[in-house]
Order: C-alpha cells, then sequence, then structure tokens
C-alpha cells in the first residue's frame, strides 16, 4: 500500500483516491421495487439510504483506500473489493483494473454477513422485548438523546463546577426542546448524572422496547415477511432488502411502538455524516426532531493557487433535515453540500469533549497553542489525503517556531494536543513534543481537558489550519489567528471562517508583537477610564 502511495505522489495524483470516492457517491445504484416492508417511511428515498449505507460500509474512510494503494503497489494489479456491480463499473471507468468475478463474489459474501446479522438483531429484539413485556416501569419522559458520544462527551465538572461537554452545551442552548425531563445517550457503565435539574442517563439503545403484546405480534409478523422477501430477493441476486434488514429491524421498532416512548430529540454528530439511520425516517414521521450538528469546523478541501478543488469527503451525500452550524461560513458549506432544502441554524460555537482535571498553572502571558497530530505514514497514507499537510515535517515546525517567537516575546507557551490518538501518532513527531517539552516556556496541556478553559487563561491563541479552536478564541475575544510554517495556506481560502492566516516565523513574530501592543494599548485605556 505504501509503494501504491509513493507511485500516486510521484504522479502527481494524490487527489486520485478522492476523486474515485465522489464518482462512485454520485453514481446511483440500480434499486428496483424497494419494499416499503424493510424501508417504512423512507421507502420514497430508499436508493440514497442504500447508497449511504454502502458507503459507510465498503468505501468511507480507508477501506477503498487500501484495496487501491495494494493494486497500485503491486504494479497496477485488479483491485480486488466488495462492490455492488454498478461501482466496480466506476473504477474501470477511472482507469483502474478491476477483478470482476472476486470482487462480486466478496460483495455477495458480504451481503450475506449482514443478511444474517440482521436475522440475529430481529431474533434478539424479540426476545428481549417478550422477556420485559411485564416490565411496567415508566418511560423515560420527555427527553433528547444523543448518539455516537464517549465518555468524554459527558458531563465532567471540573473543581470550578464548570462543564464544556455537548450535553451541558445542549441543555444551555436556547432552542432545545422543551419541556426536558431528561438526556439519554449510548455510553454503557456510566453512572447516571444530572445537568441542573435534568437528568442524564445512558440507554442500550435509541430505539425504545416494544411495550405491549399487540405491538410484539405484529412485529413477528413484520420479522417472518421481511425475512422471507429479503431471503428471495437475495436468491435473485436483488441484495438491497438483505443488506438493510438489520437496520429495517431498528425502523420496524420505531415503527411498531409508542410515539410517547421516543426522544423528542435525537442528535447525531459530524464524525458519522455519510449514513442516516433507516429509523430515523420513521421517529420523524412520529414527531421526532432528527438533528445534525458540528463539533468541528475543520472540515473543508484547502484553497489551491487556482482556487477551489474537489471538495472531497462525500459530503454532499447527506440528507439529515436539520444542521447545526457555528457561523454563515459553515452554514455556506451545508448549503454548498446538500443545498438550500434541509434547515441550517447558526449557533455559535459547539462544546464536545470536556475533563474534571485540573490546568496546570498558567502564569503571567501565555500563547494558547492547538496543533493536530500527525499519524504515522504507515496508517496517513491510506487515508488519500490529497494535500501533505497534517504530517509531522510541518507539525514539527508549527511548533518549533511558535516556540521560538514565544521565547523571543517572553511568552509562554501552553499546548494543548487535539486528541491522543496513541500508538498512531508518528514518531519524529513524538520526538520533537518530547524535545520541546523540555523547554523552559513550553507546557503541555492534558488534550481531554476543554479548549474553552486553556483559552480563557490565554494571551493570544494560535491554532493550525484550520481547528475550530481559532473560532472559539475569536468568540470569547481572544486574539487568535493560524499559523502555516510551511506557507502554502491560501490567505483568502473561505476554510478560515475570517480568521488570519500568519505564514512564517518572522510573520508569527511580527503578528505577536502586534497583538502584545494593541492589549496593552487596551489596557492603559482601560486604567484612564
Amino acid at each position: 500500500m505504501m509503494r501504491g502511495y509513493r507511485r500516486l505522489r510521484e504522479a502527481d495524483q494524490l487527489d486520485r483516491l478522492g476523486a474515485l470516492k465522489d464518482a462512485i457517491s454520485r453514481q446511483a445504484l440500480s434499486v428496483s421495487n424497494a419494499s416499503s416492508v424493510v424501508f417504512g417511511a423512507a421507502t420514497p428515498v430508499a436508493e440514497l439510504v442504500i447508497r449511504q449505507y454502502v458507503l459507510v460500509r465498503v468505501v468511507s474512510w480507508t477501506k477503498l483506500n487500501e484495496s487501491v494503494l495494494y493494486a497500485l503497489g503491486r504494479g497496477n494489479a485488479p483491485v480486488v473489493h466488495p462492490l455492488p456491480r454498478e461501482w466496480r463499473g466506476v473504477l474501470a471507468s477511472q482507469g483502474l483494473r478491476v477483478a470482476p468475478l472476486r470482487s462480486a463474489l466478496l460483495w455477495y459474501c458480504y451481503v450475506g454477513r449482514l443478511f444474517a446479522n440482521g436475522l440475529y438483531t430481529f431474533l434478539k429484539s424479540l426476545l428481549s422485548d417478550a422477556g420485559t413485556l411485564r416490565d411496567k416501569r415508566d418511560p423515560i419522559g420527555i427527553h433528547a438523546h444523543f448518539e455516537g458520544l464517549s465518555e468524554a462527551n459527558l458531563p465532567q465538572p471540573a473543581p470550578d463546577r464548570r462543564s464544556h461537554d455537548i450535553v451541558t452545551w445542549y441543555h444551555g442552548w436556547r432552542n432545545r426542546i422543551e419541556p426536558l425531563e431528561a438526556i439519554t445517550h449510548g455510553v454503557g457503565s456510566t453512572n447516571p448524572t444530572k445537568v441542573a435539574d435534568v437528568s442524564v442517563t445512558a440507554v442500550s439503545s435509541p430505539v425504545p422496547r416494544l411495550r405491549t403484546s399487540g405491538s410484539l405480534v405484529r412485529f413477528t409478523g413484520w420479522g417472518l415477511l421481511s425475512f422471507l422477501l429479503a431471503a428471495a430477493d437475495l436468491l435473485r441476486l436483488r441484495w438491497w432488502h438483505a443488506l438493510l434488514l438489520h437496520e429495517g429491524v431498528l425502523a420496524a421498532r420505531v415503527r411498531l411502538g409508542s410515539p410517547s416512548d421516543l426522544a423528542r430529540e435525537f442528535l447525531f454528530h459530524n464524525s458519522s455524516w455519510i449514513y442516516r439511520p433507516l429509523w430515523t425516517y420513521e421517529a420523524e414521521k412520529a414527531g421526532s426532531r432528527i438533528t445534525f450538528y458540528f463539533y468541528s469546523t475543520n472540515n473543508e478541501t484547502f484553497k489551491r493557487p487556482g482556487g477551489y478543488p474537489l471538495q472531497t469527503h462525500m459530503w454532499h451525500v447527506m440528507s439529515w433535515p436539520r444542521y447545526l452550524v457555528w457561523d454563515e461560513f459553515q452554514a455556506a458549506f451545508v448549503r454548498r453540500a446538500v443545498g438550500s432544502l434541509p434547515y441550517v441554524e447558526i449557533v455559535g460555537p459547539i462544546w464536545f469533549t470536556s475533563s474534571a482535571r485540573e490546568l496546570p498553572e498558567i502564569p503571567g502571558r501565555t500563547i494558547a497553542v492547538f496543533d493536530v497530530t500527525p499519524m504515522r505514514k504507515s496508517y496517513y497514507q491510506t487515508l488519500g489525503v490529497d494535500v501533505e499537510y497534517y504530517v509531522p515535517q510541518v507539525s514539527a515546525a508549527f511548533l518549533t517556531d511558535i516556540q521560538q517567537a514565544a521565547e523571543a516575546a517572553g511568552l509562554s507557551v501552553h499546548w494543548k494536543r487535539k486528541r491522543n490518538i496513541g500508538p498512531l501518532a508518528d514518531r519524529q513527531y513524538r520526538l520533537c513534543a518530547e524535545r520541546l517539552e523540555r523547554c523552559s516556556n513550553m507546557i503541555s496541556i492534558d488534550p481531554d481537558i476543554s479548549a474553552v478553559r486553556v483559552i480563557e487563561r490565554a494571551t493570544v491563541v494560535i491554532s493550525m489550519p484550520f481547528t475550530s479552536t481559532a473560532l472559539l478564541a475569536r468568540e470569547m475575544g481572544k486574539p487568535s489567528c493560524y499559523y502555516d510554517p510551511a506557507g502554502v495556506i491560501e490567505r483568502t481560502d473561505r476554510a478560515a471562517h475570517g480568521i488570519p492566516v500568519v505564514s512564517g516565523i518572522q510573520e508569527l513574530a511580527v503578528w505577536l508583537e502586534e497583538m502584545q501592543a494593541t492589549q496593552s494599548a487596551d489596557t492603559r485605556l482601560r486604567s484612564a477610564r
């Protein structure tokens, strides 16, 4: 795979993988007679739902990239990857050799595995709901549910009793559902807690259990009919009902259950943007609000000297009905991707993770620094990124330049990594970080601590393009910039959201001097008043 990557780089074709996945995502699948038995409320958009699901399962992230790089690294050998017929044709149209028989065999084996998983999910749900039929406990009440969270996204008050997590943010958001009695999430092994008077508790599934014998009988009939339909179609190589059987089980439980048991709002974040779960169409039909929120703003492809290239990562396939964004720049990004039909609301910075750990002592004037940890080469190359920016050479220069400029200006540096990625972090970067941490003016901050708490105590804020901490700092009234040590970021890139881009250590030194002078003048003015 690394050999295949080198060949793309030498041919100046690093954008080839992104273009390939974009072409696949735009190729409709030949789906006919999608049954409402499986797809329910999503039947009118069944092809899009299927395309989203297959993209997530076999194309997105590194899945297809690895197969293509492996083939290129073996001297342009045929690509072997589980893909439906239409998408195998796209690979061929993009100049890649494809092993049609092996890829088709892998595809139907994969569909068969998901069909078996769907049957297992149905039986498990049936037995589980039958076992709790006599449980007469009241449902949760009027609540909102968050999907895809981790423990770091839950309330964890610091010593000052504040927490900057997504649940706390939602509780304070003026447009949350009202009244609100509870907030639920799927993070198991966590103790129930509260945000003010609202309980925060884990649930095993966003889909509530069936609570009556009548609904259980109807669910049993649905399961038998769906299984026979999917099996018969699969024998005729009509694979979509078998593929989505697992998702259909969840949708059927929502459709056959009581609408009053559903969350009033279901919230999904931008780490999982492509596939909108099938059951959410049923929940929306039953009156629930389906909301997709951005906890980050670093989503756009970098501008080139000649203009904006193809926007990668298949954002255009999204079909969420509501989006929460930080500012007008991000609202425009969403509208470019999915059009003007969905509802887009600008809400300002959205908190996401927090930690109860205390900040180290931050004396005097300081720079809060936020970078992006580069991944080790063997993994990074499988991501198919078209610009080599988040690499150890750039990240090391970013940190080293800031440390030197801060030392010359008499400032300390409080550096917070975006997240701790463990062994995925590049070794060269780790060695640079260890060296810099020995500098007297460099203090490393635990990655889990909220950026809000770090920025509050900072004099100025410097971020790597185009992380969202720069926007958060601006919102908090702190001088903020993106620093580009490589000098390749276009200053007019809309992905900067209006934040200034500083290039090179000399510009950085000038910017720091100007920011300190401005702040000193502001301080004198306030004293005079």
